[in-house]
């Protein structure tokens, strides 16, 4: 599979304009995440491509943001956040209205009094539905504190990635844990037509990162017979993990990869969720599964 979005990319030249500065520094962090994320899955068909297309739009950052760009990324691989609410969406600083003003009017690249990461003003995107506990509830641990058995899926009703993503993006309003379906399903095909998220060992993690006001949250579906998501090498998928992503969670979203995947490269661990027919059923079991994997 080519990773020809990749190429697209880079269509525009840096000649500073803040506005192509700041589109060709989300889209260096975007390929990097994906790297970070291909690693993370244990998925290296793609490392040396995205590897020299990182290198190659580093390179093409002006000298002084190439230096920032390479000092930021030392300490973390966010190195680039939106302001929302007037929040830096990475260390979640409230920001003082005359900067929040000169990010939106992009006047020169600004960044965090507290945690130094450049700002840029974003447009209008889904927002994570904050369900508040009652106080008496006990503290949730391990992979309760992203799901529920509301959104499993026994069996997902779909031939294509497209149509899997919209009916989780459905799902996930209908729920009420995220706003937006609509937009939130074109962010998702938009981020697979970069690159696919279909893994090996029968599984997907298509995914949205920038959904900010709260917590990581994901669904999952499965398909008993299998679809044919990604390449033809890759075989059927059989589950599909969904999850939408705070900036500040980009980093645990790793850690949280990593964990399905350790769980689901076990074929038992497939054939007992595939064997569940109802929503408890599936949740209930990975619950079980994810116990040692994800803490």
């Amino acid at each position: 599979m080519k990773l020809q979005p990749i190429n697209k990319i880079k269509d525009y030249k840096v000649e500073g304009n803040m506005d192509s500065l700041i589109n060709h520094i989300v889209q260096l962090q975007e390929l990097t995440l994906i790297r970070d994320e291909q690693k993370a899955a244990s998925h290296s068909e793609h490392l040396e491509q995205l590897n020299k297309s990182i290198a190659t739009m580093t390179a093409e950052l002006p000298e002084e943001e190439q230096a920032a760009y390479k000092k930021l990324f030392k300490k973390d691989h966010i190195v680039i956040v939106p302001v929302t609410d007037d929040n830096c969406t990475g260390c979640g600083m409230k920001l003082p209205i005359s900067l929040v003003q000169v990010v939106r009017q992009k006047k020169g690249v600004q960044r965090c009094p507290n945690c130094a990461r450049i700002l840029y003003s974003a447009v209008a995107s889904p927002k994570r539905v904050v369900k508040r506990a009652k106080r008496s509830a006990p503290r949730k641990v391990g992979i309760n504190r992203f799901s529920s058995s509301s959104l499993m899926i026994p069996e997902i009703e779909a031939d294509n990635m497209d149509d899997c993503i919209k009916i989780f993006a459905e799902l996930m309003e209908a729920e009420t844990f995220v706003s937006d379906a609509d937009k939130l399903a074109d962010l998702a095909m938009a981020r697979e037509s970069v690159l696919s998220t279909v893994v090996d060992h029968g599984m997907a993690f298509p995914h949205v990162r920038g959904i900010e006001g709260g917590a990581l949250a994901f669904a999952m579906g499965k398909s008993t017979a299998g679809l044919s998501l990604g390449a033809k090498n890759q075989g059927l998928t059989h589950i599909i993990f969904f999850i939408v992503i705070p900036t500040a969670a980009s980093a645990f979203y790793l850690k949280l990869l990593a964990g399905l995947t350790e769980t689901f490269r076990d074929p038992e661990a497939v054939e007992k969720i595939i064997a569940e027919t109802t929503p408890a059923g599936m949740w209930k079991t990975l619950v079980k599964l994810t116990r040692s994997t994800i803490k």
